[in-house]
């Protein structure tokens, strides 16, 4: 089964999120070797996904929290 198409425009270090997972909130990539790509999740922690069966949604992680004066 080939790797979902999406998954290869992706990279380590960027940030992504599962789309049947939403509750994992956004991940980062750590590494992607063969379609293994794994991710660190704020919810979920480290997740090794299967490239082949789950496509992963690029997200924006948003601006950084500015400190309250």
């Amino acid at each position: 089964m080939p790797e979902k198409a999406g998954n290869a425009m992706l990279s380590p270090g960027e940030f992504v999120r599962h789309p049947d997972r939403p509750d994992w909130g956004l991940g980062q990539i750590q590494s992607m070797i063969g379609h293994r790509i794994t991710v660190n999740f704020e919810n979920a922690g480290k997740v090794v996904i299967d490239g082949n069966v789950i496509e992963l949604v690029a997200a924006d992680p948003g601006p950084p929290d500015v400190p309250r004066a």
